[in-house]
């Protein structure tokens, strides 16, 4: 494995823009579309959603770290930007993504647990038969090319937490926002130390009481407060009057945002001020390093725009529509 991201295969062969990567799904859709017009699917957010799910129940039942599964959800954003997903088995390449994951991860699972496991899960769809997760797998590690080494946002995080200030809540808030970025594209299309830099951001801005699952009116807010601390970062003013300027010695007075936007209906007044403060020093670090801060706009809005997209996600819509074309194209076989 590279030890340094920038010299890696992550880098070199799968990161993309985002018009390489809908250029690549066009490609698909285009070169299918007779399946395309007979099987109709749900946006891909969605279908990521559905996918973390079935990932989630198979981790709990072999019990894997997150990093497999982190992994694991890469994997299938790869193979699924080279495959249309109408011609696979989406139960047995998310099987296959795991079991390839903790192989991969150093914490491998034997072959006959995890399609049994899987089989409890759904066994509808994965064979009794160890030798198609051995195929499947085969194939995915042909259509990645044999490029499976993952440089995760998580070591970023970790590194990062004590020069940043940040309490045990903001840590964990992170982490689980990075853990749901793996339902976005952003894995395919930026760097980790983006990621984990655009979740530290956002579990700064967040109320702790609203969480990654923010509604929509929750998450604009902190999509506002982010941005107003990417603005101060990169020097520019505030995009919109969030609140009033601070003055910090290292950046000067520039307008941060409200208190009422970082935690509203909290009465303690210090922790507030705490708050603003990690806000303000994490702006005065963005501002003194010579990270790509439209990449960190770019990413803290694609996470917003997600969980905004996460409230219209229909589980039962998804699941049959996905059965629909696994059941009769007989890929359940």
């Amino acid at each position: 494995m590279s030890a340094n991201y920038w010299e890696s295969t992550q880098r070199r062969h799968w990161t993309f823009t985002k018009e390489e990567l809908a250029a690549a799904r066009q490609k698909l859709e285009d070169d299918n579309q007779e399946l395309v017009r007979m099987f109709p699917l749900p946006q891909i957010r969605h279908l990521s959603i559905f996918f973390n799910q079935l990932m989630i129940r198979l981790s709990k039942r072999i019990q894997i770290r997150q990093q497999c599964m982190a992994t694991a959800q890469v994997y299938l954003k790869r193979f699924y930007s080279r495959v249309e997903i109408r011609r696979t088995n989406p139960y047995l390449v998310v099987t296959t993504c795991v079991y390839l994951a903790c192989k991969i991860e150093e914490a491998p699972q034997h072959i006959r647990l995890v399609v049994t496991e899987a089989r409890t899960l759904w066994g509808d769809f994965i064979s009794l038969d160890a030798s198609k997760l051995g195929e499947c797998e085969f194939m995915l590690i042909s259509e990645m090319s044999s490029q499976l080494m993952i440089h995760q946002p998580y070591r970023t995080l970790q590194a990062l937490r004590g020069e940043l200030n940040m309490t045990e809540e903001d840590s964990q808030l992170a982490r689980s926002i990075i853990n749901d970025a793996f339902m976005t594209d952003l894995p395919v299309t930026c760097a980790p130390h983006t990621i984990a830099l655009a979740a530290i951001l956002l579990a700064l801005v967040l109320r702790p009481n609203q969480g990654p699952g923010a509604s929509a009116s929750g998450a604009a807010a902190g999509l506002a407060a982010a941005q107003a601390a990417l603005s101060q970062a990169r020097g520019l003013p505030s995009p919109s009057p969030l609140g009033s300027s601070f003055s910090n010695p290292l950046i000067g007075s520039s307008p941060l945002p409200s208190p009422s936007l970082l935690q509203p209906g909290v009465a303690n007044k210090g922790q507030l001020g705490d708050r603003l403060t990690r806000v303000q020093q994490f702006a005065a670090w963005l501002s003194d390093s010579n990270l790509d801060i439209p990449s960190m706009v770019d990413a803290t809005q694609e996470i917003i725009s997600f969980y905004e997209c996460q409230e219209a996600y229909n589980e039962k819509l998804t699941k049959e529509q996905i059965n629909r074309f696994v059941k009769a194209r007989g890929l359940d076989k």
